[in-house]
């Protein structure tokens, strides 16, 4: 500005002020001036000139400072009222921490939050910046208890322009750090995954790294997905059912004094899993701390051999092969050998039995003749068209492969026939038999919340479907599902019981125990299936620790449990309809009708 005057100043020397001027004019009308020293036309010209000159100036000048002015004002309202408070950062700070873009939220199919982002106060260093590494690494150490003072002072001498200090401060001690006043600390906001159902999913939903990458679980299959999307991420899951399932699981791990378990709920006809339990499990929000065994999926990564509920399988597909009839009955007097093996029931009858009676006994001879007969080719056919043979294609990235044999010889089609020599996971087992009774359609399990319906395969007829519902039912009433029965909800179902193998062969006293039940079996809405590790028996059981004393009563009580949940009411047993849907007349043994099937191999 006071260029400016001075360069009008020295342009009004040059012509007379408007005072003089004015004072010239007068004289020269009074004849006082004479013509030589009255200004000129070109002088008054140039007079005006400068005074244009000077005003546009002026005008100009305030013009920028009333922008500049303004510009201040709106950042000084936008930084007091409107932005997030933050500490201010150097450009060192910039890392790769502030680089992670927020993940969009996972929900249950009822819109329950399993895992959200939380905002959360990272804290950083200049090592160039510290003054007095000693005092900074002792001072931090008093208000940061989780560092010790050795570990700072390592970090904050390096040669860099950036270390890490801590990645997650709480609020309380951003604020101590703040009042230390130390020069060459950062604070750096960013995003934290956090999973407040805490244990309950934690197989499921996985967890992330600090920098929100997905580790296990759905966090690493949708990895890529939660980072574009802002749309929470609906899973088919529904919390209370899996509240009830942990409950019962866990109290049957406690009370049987099992290793672990597993346990599943899945829709007979949309295939989606509306719960799933492995335990142990872990805390999502601090899986560092859990034993390695805790992290392990026994319901989707675990691959067991299952024991007779894999009978379920075989009974429907000796009856959709055509090779045997409901009325049909085989020898089941005498245990089978064949090469150095032998095959025997567990709780032998010693007669022969009609079909349903091998699968309410759980006869092991019977159903071992009853594969033979549809032979090697056709038993793997039928597994592999019920997706026994292959990886689930399941949301998780824990997803085991079944193991069977290599050469598929008759002694292998007969032990498969109860569920020995051929490993599955406890969800491909639950997806099989709710293609047994659902009319015979197999659809992909699935752990993402479905809005259309699948089509799915079939490969069971629709009469054979309604069969094994009806045998399945039959085994609840007078076989070795009795436990898993509740009153109004028309249970039907499987044991199962296995020895798992060992280094010299089967260990007689390490079971796998499990049992697979559906309901209501006049129309089957959910299957659900309990695995328990290597329980041991109690007074209670007689001190058995098979599938039906074990496992049972826990299908029993998860679906006393989630029925209500599922508005699904008790029916009266004996209402017509029902006894129509159900009723099951048991064939008599007919002489012409017994298949011996000893051409394949002898009987002891």
């Amino acid at each position: 500005m006071t260029a400016l005057f001075g360069k009008l100043f020295k342009k009004s020397r040059r012509a007379p002020s408007g005072s003089e001027f004015s004072e010239r004019r007068r004289a020269q009308r009074n004849g006082r001036m004479s013509a030589i020293e009255c200004p000129s036309p070109q002088m008054d010209g140039v007079f005006r000139q400068a005074v244009e000159v000077g005003r546009t100036r002026l005008i100009i000048t305030g013009a920028v400072m009333s922008v500049a002015f303004f510009a201040i004002g709106v950042r000084l309202v936008d930084f007091a009222a409107l932005e997030r408070p933050r500490e201010p950062r150097t450009i060192s700070a910039v890392s790769a921490a502030e680089a992670t873009k927020e993940r969009a939220e996972i929900t249950d199919r009822n819109g329950v939050v399993l895992a959200t982002s939380l905002t959360t106060v990272g804290l950083s260093a200049d090592p160039k910046r510290i003054l007095d590494p000693v005092e900074t690494a002792e001072k931090l150490s008093l208000v940061l208890p989780d560092l010790d003072r050795s570990t700072i002072f390592s970090r904050i001498t390096k040669d860099a322009g950036f270390v890490w200090l801590h990645r997650q401060l709480t609020p309380r001690q951003q604020a101590a750090v703040n009042r230390l006043g130390l020069p060459g600390l950062n604070f750096h906001y960013d995003e934290t995954r956090a999973y407040p159902q805490g244990h309950l999913f934690s197989h499921i939903i996985g967890f992330t790294d600090i920098d929100n990458n997905g580790l296990s679980g759905v966090e690493k299959w949708f990895d890529s997905t939660l980072r574009r999307s802002k749309e929470p991420l609906a899973l088919s899951l529904d919390s209370r059912m899996q509240h009830a399932v942990r409950r019962e699981l866990s109290s049957a791990i406690d009370t049987y004094s099992a290793l672990g378990g597993s346990a599943i709920v899945l829709d007979a006809n949309s295939a989606e899993v509306m719960a799933m339990v492995s335990l142990p499990d872990f805390d999502p929000n601090r899986p560092a701390v859990s034993p390695e065994n805790n992290l392990f999926n026994r319901a989707t990564l675990g691959v067991y051999e299952l024991g007779s509920t894999f009978k379920i399988f075989n009974t429907a597909m000796a009856l959709d092969s055509g090779i045997a009839s409901i009325a049909d009955s085989y020898d089941a007097r005498e245990p089978i050998k064949i090469s150095r093996f032998r095959i025997r029931d567990y709780h032998a009858k010693n007669r022969v039995l009609t079909i349903p009676e091998i699968f309410i006994y759980s006869s092991n001879i019977g159903s071992a003749k009853m594969a033979i007969e549809v032979g090697p080719a056709g038993q793997k056919e039928f597994m592999k068209k019920l997706g026994l043979l292959d990886p689930l294609a399941i949301e998780l990235p824990e997803s085991g492969s079944p193991q069977y044999p290599d050469k598929w010889s008759p002694i292998s089609t007969m032990t498969i026939s109860y569920g020995h020599g051929i490993s599955v996971t406890p969800l491909h087992l639950t997806a099989g038999v709710a293609a047994m009774v659902n009319g015979g359609i197999r659809r992909e399990p699935s752990l993402v919340k479905r809005t259309e319906p699948v089509k799915g395969r079939r490969i069971l007829g629709p009469d054979v479907s309604d069969t094994m519902r009806r045998l399945m039912r039959l085994n609840t009433l007078e076989g070795s599902g009795g436990r898993a029965d509740i009153p109004g909800y028309l249970v039907g179902g499987k044991t199962g019981t296995a020895e798992k193998p060992g280094t010299r062969g089967y260990q007689r006293k390490a079971l796998i125990s499990s049992f697979v039940g559906a309901f209501p079996m006049n129309d089957p809405r959910y299957i659900v299936y309990v695995v328990l590790d290597e329980p041991k028996g109690t007074k209670e059981t007689h001190g058995y620790a098979t599938g039906g004393w074990v496992a049972a009563p826990s299908v029993g009580a998860i679906i006393e449990a989630i029925a209500p949940m599922a508005a699904i009411s008790p029916q009266e047993e004996n209402a017509p309809s029902v006894r129509q849907a159900l009723a099951f007349e048991m064939p008599e043994v007919d002489p012409k009708k017994n298949r011996r099937v000893a051409a394949a191999f002898g009987a002891d």
